[in-house]
């Protein structure tokens, strides 16, 4: 068997063990389980996991009261009257000592608090990317690995039954020899205004919501949800967005990393960043490119934040996902759209298989968390495991690294360093915030 069908046959092999009623091993065991970061997303994840019939949601963690507030509100009945309560996911890991932790803080979190779970003995959800730089993730690589820890990262279009299919398409020559990959998210928006600092509400832990990262004046701006384009916080829409196109391309490839790889961008429709101590806008560019060079392909990302059309859209209310370049046709993976192929040959119609998501907000987390719980039961490293999904991660990283350099950078993913180049190698990591420690 070569490389390529060997890795193959193993990703295959773990989406199809994601799908229901397939799972084999330990059915009737059930896990503790805490959320820590209860807002909106957290709240999706712990639903699913209530909902598989075997976890037993034990706590709450959140340095927001408001976000306890609404997640206990949204989920109901679903939780115990017994639920512990908690500001510091610290206490909660010490006390608990949960089977599982679900880690759904903002990313400048991910990786203390992964770290942390997996010292204390629990298997981690965590969601993407997993962390703000890419040395914090080589460190929580290493803490699963040593804590012998299942960690699934949220890239839950791993499991997506038409982001499936279209590997399939990939693997089974459909689409032929495919020399280049274009991912992209464009939506519309406009010149922003700054917002006046404020002093934070009644409930919310502002220093401890910030952490490891700046200490920032309050402003709504950055809390809850906005912090995605705040640099000290995450890295924009190559961040955010970008790792789940860019996990579809490390899942089709058997690359894992880029050689080179350049970006560019700013924002000249957003305006010029302001932070000067009594107002704030966000900070991240309003529009990027990037290009990737791998052994066997080029990869092209882009975004934009202003500017929505129609011409562009893959769907009705989106244009997002990944274009496959090949020999005998060009394959489109989606979101809401779901999967098509446009065959070379223009006699022939287009193909589409149709997204199957759940709600709320369109995704499939719940076949992702059946993957979760079956790897732990069955000693198995997840479809999203945590290696995979720094892999990803880093290529947002490299992708934002290069952008806050304005120049190409040269990567070494065996030594994870950029050779010579002292500026750049700097950018792998970042001083935390007294009294928090960088992970190694």
């Amino acid at each position: 068997m070569t490389r390529r069908s060997f890795v193959r046959s193993a990703a295959a092999a773990g989406a199809f063990a994601a799908m229901p009623g397939i799972l084999q091993a330990k059915q009737d065991q059930t896990y503790s389980t805490a959320l820590i970061g209860s807002g909106w997303w957290g709240t999706n994840i712990l639903r699913e996991a209530i909902a598989s019939g075997r976890c037993r949601p034990v706590a709450l963690c959140d340095v927001d009261e408001s976000q306890i507030a609404s997640c206990k509100s949204t989920l109901g009945g679903m939780l115990p009257d017994s639920i512990k309560i908690y500001n510091d996911f610290r206490e909660l890991l010490d006390e608990q000592k949960p089977d599982i932790a679900i880690v759904a803080t903002p990313d400048h979190w991910h990786p203390l608090i992964t770290i942390a779970a997996c010292d204390a003995g629990s298997h981690v959800y965590v969601e993407k990317p997993i962390g703000h730089t890419i040395l914090e993730g080589k460190a929580m690589v290493a803490a699963a690995r040593r804590n012998d820890r299942v960690v699934q990262v949220g890239t839950h279009r791993r499991v997506s039954p038409h982001n499936i299919a279209g590997m399939e398409m990939l693997r089974d020559g459909t689409v032929g020899d495919v020399g280049m990959v274009r991912a992209f998210v464009h939506y519309g928006g406009g010149p922003e205004e700054p917002s006046p600092n404020e002093a934070p509400p009644a409930g919310l832990d502002w220093d401890l919501w910030c952490g490891p990262a700046p200490l920032h004046p309050f402003n709504p701006k950055l809390h809850p949800k906005g912090f995605r384009n705040f640099l000290d916080l995450a890295n924009g829409t190559l961040g955010d967005w970008g790792i789940h196109w860019m996990d579809q391309v490390l899942w089709w490839s058997d690359e894992v990393a880029p050689k080179t790889v350049f970006s560019t961008g700013g924002r000249p429709i957003a305006g010029p960043a302001i932070n000067d101590g009594d107002r704030l806008t966000t900070d991240a560019p309003d529009h990027q490119i990037a290009a990737f060079e791998f052994e066997n392909f080029s990869l092209s990302w882009e975004h934009r934040r202003f500017a929505g059309n129609t011409a562009e859209k893959t769907h009705p209310q989106q244009a997002v996902g990944c274009y496959f370049y090949g020999t005998n046709g060009t394959l489109h993976i989606g979101w809401l759209d779901g999967t098509t192929f446009y065959p070379r040959d223009a006699k022939r119609a287009a193909v589409n298989i149709p997204a199957q998501l759940h709600e709320p907000d369109q995704q499939n987390i719940r076949e992702l968390w059946a993957d979760f719980l079956d790897a732990i039961s069955s000693d198995r490293r997840p479809v999203s495991d945590i290696e995979i999904g720094h892999h990803s991660t880093n290529l947002s990283l490299l992708g934002m690294l290069s952008y806050k350099l304005g120049r190409s950078i040269h990567w070494d993913h065996d030594t994870h360093t950029i050779p010579g180049d002292a500026e750049a190698n700097a950018l792998l990591r970042r001083e935390y915030r007294s009294p928090w420690i960088y992970p190694v």
